[in-house]
């Protein structure tokens, strides 16, 4: 079992993020099969029924869970306990769940609010760490990989999705915000059991524990300023306006590649 550990547990040189090709070709090469992911996998989501959509979209969700135990497993390895700052119910990590729930779900109407989180939450999320992957990258060649598998995943499902099957209009959007907001409650309820144990350790899911430092931009140069409520309300509002401003861009390149041609009274019907 050690030895399966270690062969888990091996190192390259930690990447960075554009910078030489030395030091930077694993998150050029990552962005470049995500491109690539995306052309992909659009054209498919638009030619294929919603069956074959939800077959890909579920083997995707598997393999992020087993990448995910696999990173659970070596960060328990490297520290010799169990890092709770690691439990898998971050933002980003929610996506995975939501991609397998997607899959099996049989209620149209469900899937309606999944699509829209998916496609305007999840792809913010995974673009911003696949543009800026500066807290991401390791010197763990598996955890590496893992990171980029699970954030590449959430862009090319999402701009998929944004592109070949969300309906184009602000109720829809909306849906979306409804299922951040549970994940968002889930998240808080989390939080405030953690803080009543006794446990010396950094539990900070959606990165809303008022007890720890929020480190994510501008977002972490707010929290100390205002009461932790006002925190809470800017945290949804404003991870809601980059949603929204992601079905703005998928309303732009869907005029643009399948020339649909969309009133303005139909954004709001």
């Amino acid at each position: 079992m050690r030895f399966i550990l270690e062969i888990l547990d091996s190192k390259m040189i930690r990447p960075e993020g554009y910078g030489s090709l030395e030091v930077s070709w694993f998150h050029y090469l990552s962005l470049l099969i995500v491109g690539i992911l995306i052309i992909q996998c659009t054209i498919s989501f638009k030619r294929h029924t919603d069956q074959k959509v939800k077959k890909t979209i579920l083997i995707t969700g598997i393999v992020m869970i087993v990448l995910e135990i696999y990173k659970q497993i070596i960060f328990t390895y490297q520290a010799n306990a169990y890092q709770w700052y690691a439990f898998p119910f971050q933002f980003c990590s929610t996506p995975m769940y939501l991609f397998i729930v997607y899959g099996l779900n049989k209620n149209e109407k469900i899937d309606h609010y999944l699509i829209s989180f998916l496609a305007t939450y999840s792809t913010f999320a995974g673009l911003a760490v696949m543009l800026y992957p500066a807290d991401v990258f390791v010197d763990t060649i598996g955890i590496n990989i893992q990171t980029m598998i699970h954030h590449g995943a959430m862009v090319v499902i999402g701009i998929s999705l944004l592109l070949a099957k969300m309906k184009l209009n602000y109720k829809y959007l909306f849906k979306g915000f409804v299922v951040f907001a549970i994940l968002g409650g889930i998240a808080i309820i989390a939080n405030t059991l953690f803080n009543l144990q006794n446990i010396d350790a950094t539990f900070n899911m959606f990165f809303i524990n008022e007890r720890f430092e929020n480190h994510l931009p501008i977002l972490g140069s707010i929290q100390p300023l205002v009461p932790h409520f006002i925190f809470l309300v800017i945290y949804f509002v404003g991870f809601s306006l980059v949603a929204t401003l992601m079905f703005t861009l998928g309303l732009f390149f869907r005029q643009l590649l399948y020339k649909e041609h969309i009133r303005f009274i139909e954004l709001f019907a």
